[in-house]
């Protein structure tokens, strides 16, 4: 087994780990980040090519049970309502993502005060919004300032994208029923910006941008901090956190494509594998479980759309692929409507003849071909739109990550094993919130409307698994991600956080990432092991 040693490893190099990273070797330490997968170029994606519909329902699938590449794990969802989502590489997740860039609502840090369920946040959003502008100006987010939805209206450090055909005939309905709308906020420059080209509106986001145009961490953050010095080991599967003789962690043990092992120790670890991947490391390892909430408390955001078709050309095959326009009209708590919290609405695109959305209404692509294919082409392609529908997610201990008894990965660590059901509370929601799409997109003028109640490949968002406390009692981590029971460990990730909001979780992971990785380096003497 060879050793490596540095200040600080880090598992994980999606945007936590691409954020910790980076300050961290700022600040002058060493560091060395496992990665599991690899780089992926950007010509390596296939939006610029014709047969880039599909290759994304294999190749670029966000569920890893299908795309099955080597850096892959398998995951067993047969106990969950919906599919965790998730891609393996440098960069992590956002490889794929659809940019949407949206920051968490105040009421979102203070869902007990507020409504009397789930827990507040250990800090306010008022208390984080520093640390927003800090990583939407490396993120180069285009978006237009002043959203009256938030109290200092989000600002943006680029101008918005434009919103199009598809986002003015969103917005007639809207303006015709008096609910709020705003131009959509995405990690997608609208300018060069920082090595990012400008956005084509290619509208192919969701399977990796083939014109370097989408903020992803392998462009935004890597380069400087390899020029900085930081280690990062590509083809990594972690195992292990190993502790020593004192109970605190010691590094990591990984195997490389080879199926050699490795040991790479450090002063200390941090956790950014995501919120599966973590609690799976966690409970591989058997360390932070003092609470028994390692693992629990998932939330992947249940997701439900409406399509409308309409009599006109609205070129919706043009991007960006994220959100036009958001729409946060219900977000806040409504007793009156059967539910608490609400959800967060994005407009999007249809994409073309063959897109993913396609099977959103149950059908399968096969009942698409032939015949039926070309008449669907004929009255929809290019004549519709999807309000796509993000409800929150309260956070229920039986909603689980356990390792699993009989699935392995390829290298004979057990597989996480997904727990997952769909509240009472969620299903009327999602409910209330695709009825009011379709009354939205019927006043915008559609001639039909298709509701998915549930998409079951939707869980990108992979929250709550360590969550944050200033208890150890009823918390995996302090409000800076220090493990309760570990010194010098860290979780620096979704899993982190106590409610999981309505909102797209990429903006506030790496805020809350930077906020405990800068909190980090000015305690640093935490990483003396004589400390």
């Amino acid at each position: 087994m060879a050793d490596s040693q540095s200040d600080v490893v880090i598992v994980g190099a999606g945007p936590s780990g691409a954020v910790a990273a980076l300050e961290l070797a700022r600040a002058g330490m060493s560091v060395t980040v496992l990665e599991q997968g690899g780089w992926v170029a950007a010509d390596e994606f296939d939006g610029a090519r014709p047969e880039w519909e599909l290759t994304q329902l294999r190749k670029w699938h966000p569920n890893p049970n299908i795309r099955g590449r080597p850096e892959d794990y398998p995951i067993d969802a047969a106990l969950s309502d919906v599919n965790p989502l998730m891609f393996a590489g440098v960069g992590g997740a956002a490889l794929i993502y659809g940019a949407h860039w949206v920051r968490f609502m105040p009421s979102d840090f203070r869902v007990r005060t507020l409504d009397g369920v789930a827990d507040d946040w250990p800090f306010t959003y008022d208390d984080l919004a520093p640390f927003y502008e800090y990583v939407e100006e490396s993120m180069g987010v285009s978006g237009l300032s002043g959203n009256p939805a938030y109290p200092d209206g989000a600002p943006c450090p680029l101008p918005p994208l434009p919103i199009g055909k598809v986002g003015r005939k969103a917005a007639e309905g809207m303006n015709r029923l008096g609910w709020h709308w705003w131009p959509g906020s995405n990690a997608i420059p609208s300018r060069a910006w920082r090595g990012l080209q400008p956005c084509v509106l290619r509208g192919t986001c969701g399977t990796g941008c083939s014109d370097g145009a989408k903020a992803t961490p392998d462009r935004t953050h890597w380069p400087e901090a390899m020029r900085l010095g930081v280690r990062l080991m590509t083809g990594a599967r972690v195992g292990e956190v190993t502790t020593d003789a004192q109970g605190r962690a010691s590094g990591a043990v990984w195997t490389d494509r080879e199926g050699l092992r490795h040991h790479a120790r450090g002063d200390a670890v941090i956790l950014c594998a995501n919120g599966i991947g973590t609690p799976r490391l966690l409970l591989m390892s058997g360390l932070g479980n003092r609470s028994g909430l390692v693992g629990r408390r998932l939330m992947m955001h249940p997701y439900a759309g409406v399509m409308g078709t309409f009599d006109e050309d609205l070129e919706s095959w043009v991007g960006p692929a994220g959100q036009i326009l958001v729409s946060m009209q219900f977000y806040e708590t409504d007793a009156s409507r059967g539910f608490v919290r609400g959800a967060k609405w994005n407009c999007m695109p249809a994409g073309g003849p063959q897109s993913f959305r396609a099977g959103y209404t149950g059908g399968t692509l096969t009942e698409g071909w032939g015949a039926a294919l070309h008449e669907s082409v004929r009255r929809k392609f290019g004549r519709t739109f999807e309000w796509g529908i993000i409800g929150e997610d309260l956070p229920d201990p039986d909603n689980r990550i356990v390792l699993s008894s009989g699935l392995t990965d390829s290298d004979g660590l057990p597989a996480p094993e997904i727990h997952y059901r769909m509240s009472d509370n969620t299903h009327r929601m999602l409910a209330f919130h695709t009825a009011r799409a379709v009354e939205a997109m019927e006043a915008a003028g559609a001639i039909a409307t298709e509701v998915t109640p549930l998409i079951r490949d939707c869980g990108w968002h992979l929250m709550g698994t360590a969550v944050m406390g200033t208890d150890r009692e009823t918390s995996v981590v302090d409000p800076f991600g220090h493990v309760h029971d570990v010194p010098n460990l860290y979780v620096m990730d979704g899993a982190t956080f106590p409610t999981s909001s309505g909102m797209n979780p990429t903006a506030t992971i790496m805020a809350v990432a930077a906020r405990s990785v800068l909190n980090l380096i000015e305690t640093r003497s935490d990483l003396s092991p004589a400390h």
